[in-house]
């Protein structure tokens, strides 16, 4: 079994769900919530991606991962327990969170010494491997969310090397590191989650 930090979704989300039924009566939305997650990150990312050189800015990225998790939390509670589900959240849900990925990993492009090509492969691997994960239902499995880089995963260790930069503790080395690491990683998400997704077909039949 890979361990992935999705694994304690359940109970992140009993934790929020006092607020997700006051954002319910509000009149606050899922894909509200979605497209706010996904603009957030966006905004983020161009603001860190042209202040690299502030470390200190990086701070926010720490705060913002924690802060988006729960944001892709709310909206998915909100679809599902209160009749929010459709056909336009399925396709917000899926499409945000690669988008907001690459905007929230692209700044560490700027960092002297690291190397591009890394987190270029890496953005590409997580497209990839989230693609295996929606594929699942296409052949009649259910969605996978199998580690051991997850989304879940990758923004604790995208949030740990932004404030690892922010208080001077990272090192070009390490980072690029941190990098191949979480990329050979995202390589074994995306063979888990195809290996799975056929064994949970099968077993429908």
């Amino acid at each position: 079994m890979s361990l992935s930090i999705y694994q304690l979704k359940t109970r992140f989300q009993a934790l929020l769900r006092p607020s997700v039924m006051l954002l319910y009566k509000w009149g606050i939305t899922a894909n509200q919530i979605t497209l706010f997650a996904a603009l957030g990150s966006i905004g983020l990312g161009a603001l860190l991606f042209f202040n690299a050189h502030h470390p200190l800015m990086f701070l926010l990225l720490p705060i913002w991962m924690v802060l988006r998790m729960g944001l892709n939390a709310v909206d998915g509670m909100l679809a599902r327990e209160f009749g929010q589900a459709s056909y336009l959240g399925a396709y917000l849900n899926e499409l945000a969170d690669v988008v907001s990925d690459a905007a929230l990993y692209l700044p560490f492009a700027m960092l002297p010494g690291v190397h591009f090509e890394l987190l270029l492969a890496i953005i590409f691997m997580s497209v990839l491997s989230e693609y295996a994960g929606v594929l699942g239902p296409m052949i009649g499995a259910t969605r996978r969310y199998d580690g051991p880089m997850g989304k879940s995963d990758r923004a604790f260790v995208f949030g740990c090397l932004g404030l690892a930069y922010a208080l001077g503790l990272l090192s070009a080395n390490i980072l690029n590191l941190v990098l191949l690491i979480t990329l050979c990683l995202l390589f074994v998400t995306l063979i888990n989650r195809i290996r799975k997704g056929i064994q949970d077909a099968n077993t429908s039949l």
